[in-house]
């Protein structure tokens, strides 16, 4: 920190907390840093110059850092969801009555400006020993930390992180009472989708079938299928769509009306409605021509065409390489044909037509006659 930051923090008791703490201590890439402040009042931070952002309790951000300093806190449930708690943020409040609210031990954690460890929950030896475990017995009063768990596990597991048992049984609990079935599903999307991002997204799906909540939250995925489609999951090339992609494998084996079932109950973007579509009818394609005979080439041409008419590839080019390189996964000469087939399929355009005086209807059924034929001969 500078000088006019420090000036602006004289006289605080302010601790940094939460994943920064956690993180630093494991090795790894150090986020967002949050700040709590204890003994403070909304008032005396606005005085400093601090800006209000928080709508249920006291969040302010540093005028300079722009980092979040948040006044030490307790909650108590009040309702159903994750929503339903009273918050209250006093000067009385300690630390340890903070740190005391937050869901595992590994995130109770905070830390002195000067760099000591405040661990009054042992959340530096359950680091140690690479153990997910919660805080207290009020785990059971927030069912979001159930996908919390289950992200961190897809985050950390290959680490060597595992969930305690005694908090595992706390999820099961949270899934049979029904707590779990009041998460909004836009919540539960915010968490899967961050899971999709994480480096073992498998992680998040097999924790939640384990503790009875994938069947709550996503019943077409709780099904003897999953473990084939967590498989699949891996199967994604590294890119700025790996979380989409992920979420299509997923789900490709389902059919149309539990992939709709499915992305309306989590409220899924339509980016990622729509990959899971998309890989669905490719899997249909691989499963219906994969096994034809090589020289059944008016079989697969058909199909090929049929594929490419309900990806809209003649539109949207662009679904087309991704969608290569899932079917490659499972069938290399398969997507090496359709490859082929694309390619010079594509070259066959209604401008040539046009000036051979192919118009209205007729232009069309040529343009697919050509654009077939075309694909019988490659094949």
């Amino acid at each position: 920190m500078n000088a006019s930051s420090d000036a602006l923090l004289a006289g605080l008791d302010v601790y940094l907390v939460g994943g920064a703490v956690r993180d630093a201590r494991l090795g790894w890439p150090v986020g967002d840093r949050d700040w709590v402040v204890v003994g403070s009042t909304p008032e005396e931070m606005r005085r400093r110059g601090f800006r209000p952002v928080g709508r249920d309790f006291p969040v302010f951000l540093h005028p300079q850092t722009q980092e979040e300093y948040a006044l030490a806190r307790t909650e108590r449930k009040q309702g159903h969801g994750y929503t339903g708690f009273e918050v209250h943020a006093s000067p009385d409040v300690t630390l340890e009555a903070d740190l005391a609210r937050r869901d595992f031990t590994i995130n109770a954690m905070a830390e002195t400006p000067t760099g000591e460890l405040v661990d009054p929950y042992g959340g530096l030896r359950d680091l140690e020993a690479r153990r997910l475990r919660h805080v207290s017995p009020a785990f059971v009063e927030d069912p979001l930390r159930v996908l919390r768990a289950a992200r961190f596990l897809a985050r950390y597991r290959g680490l060597g992180f595992e969930i305690a048992p005694d908090t595992l049984a706390l999820m099961r609990q949270l899934a049979a009472s029904g707590e779990v079935a009041h998460l909004v599903a836009e919540r539960v999307w915010t968490e899967t989708q961050k899971a999709l991002s994480e480096v073992d997204p498998a992680a998040y799906f097999e924790t939640l079938a384990a503790c009875g909540a994938l069947a709550v939250l996503m019943p077409p995925l709780a099904t003897s299928e999953l473990p084939a489609g967590l498989i699949r999951l891996q199967q994604v090339a590294e890119d700025d769509d790996q979380a989409q992609w992920r979420w299509a494998r997923l789900g490709e084996a389902l059919d149309d009306e539990n992939i709709d079932m499915l992305n309306d109950g989590v409220k899924a973007p339509n980016g990622f409605r729509e990959a899971m579509q998309l890989a669905a009818r490719s899997r249909r394609l691989r499963l219906r021509i994969g096994g034809a005979a090589r020289h059944e080439a008016e079989v697969r041409a058909a199909a090929i065409m049929a594929w490419l008419d309900a990806i809209d590839a003649w539109r949207r080019p662009e679904r087309v390489p991704p969608l290569l390189a899932l079917i490659a996964h499972d069938d290399g000469p398969l997507a090496d044909d359709l490859a082929l087939a694309w390619r010079l399929a594509a070259q066959v355009l209604p401008r040539a037509l046009l000036d051979e005086g192919f118009r209205g209807p007729a232009l069309g059924e040529e343009l697919v006659r050509r654009r077939e034929q075309t694909i019988r001969e490659a094949l």
